[in-house]
């Protein structure tokens, strides 16, 4: 019997929440059962009481306000000792079609994938600026360059996984998990897709970010540090090979003013100081990066135990959620 949960992060969603309810289908082709689940990401209003008035199955009540990259692994955590064995992440200001849903679990239920992310065909939203299309599709690209995945509309949070993918997710960002989810994949060597989905009128403003510099500032910080994790060695080598090169640059410039002019490189000598200085710090990224590289297999080492513990918990049925308890 294959058990889709349907899991929405919430902060304050007494008034959109119903309007998302009512737009999610209640079966699904190749699914035997079908369950909601919020997480309320310490709400200050009666966006649990809404919930359960709107037929939600279950309840992740976080203690204040986290954020919304540990409210997404707080729901796939409870999810999965609910024994879900697709879930699907949306939102609950009804930015997505809910009818989509089932488009998007297709390559999961076909065995074609693991994770499926909901493309919003930016270029075609209404609301989206000309400015930030362009930056979405910047941002895109990039994360299509760090990740080796081919995902359009990589900051999507409309979001399917299989349980074998949900279980090998560890989000360490504290911002969002949308980008990092899909470079673990990447590096990961997990089955991702994409489906074209649709979105709806916005009803209120983004509570990620508070400006666009702001959002792509933090955005960057992610990308660079989960690369950094996943591919110490080519990102501290580039820098350092980068540094080296300087200083072999600078030595040249030595070496020519040494042989070629008359005064045979006289009063160029800070030259040959500040390419010794650009030697050593090159050669120390570098060794930084080879010290990284085993702490990144030690890392994948940590991840696959935690992995392994996770399906053991499972396997006992434990109920235990960390900060978030299960109702």
């Amino acid at each position: 019997m294959k058990k889709l949960i349907i899991q929405i992060p919430c902060y304050n969603e007494e008034k959109t929440l119903p309007i998302t309810l009512k737009q999610i289908p209640r079966s699904y082709k190749g699914i035997d059962k079908v369950e909601l689940l919020i997480i309320d990401d310490g709400s200050t209003d009666r966006t649990i009481e809404v919930a359960r008035e709107n037929g939600v199955d279950h309840v992740v009540k976080l203690t204040n306000n986290k954020g919304l990259a540990e409210g997404f692994m707080n729901g796939l955590d409870a999810c999965l000792k609910l024994d879900a064995d697709i879930i699907v992440n949306t939102d609950g200001d009804n930015q997505y079609n809910g009818a989509d849903i089932e488009r998007l679990i297709e390559p999961i239920v076909n065995g074609k994938a693991d994770i499926v992310v909901g493309d919003r065909q930016v270029d075609t939203i209404p609301h989206f600026s000309p400015l930030k299309k362009r930056l979405q599709h910047l941002g895109s690209w990039v994360v299509r360059q760090v990740s080796g995945t081919n995902i359009p509309d990589t900051t999507s949070g409309f979001r399917a996984f299989s349980r074998e993918a949900a279980l090998k997710l560890n989000i360490v960002s504290k911002f969002s998990y949308t980008l990092e989810t899909i470079i673990e994949a990447g590096k990961k060597n997990i089955a991702i897709t994409h489906v074209p989905v649709g979105t709806n009128d916005k009803l209120r403003e983004s509570r990620l970010f508070k400006s666009t510099l702001n959002y792509i500032k933090r955005s960057m910080a992610t990308i660079i540090r989960i690369y950094m994790m996943y591919e110490p060695i080519k990102a501290f080598f580039l820098i350092g090979g980068l540094i080296f090169s300087g200083g072999l640059i600078l030595s040249l410039r030595y070496l020519y003013f040494y042989f070629f002019t008359p005064l045979h490189g006289q009063g160029h000598v800070q030259s040959v100081i500040l390419a010794a200085v650009f030697f050593i710090v090159g050669f120390q990224v570098m060794v930084i990066g080879l010290l990284s590289d085993v702490i990144a297999a030690n890392r994948r080492l940590l991840e696959d135990m935690l992995y392994r513990v996770k399906k053991l918990e499972l396997n006992g049925k434990k109920r235990l959620n960390g900060d978030g308890a299960i109702e």
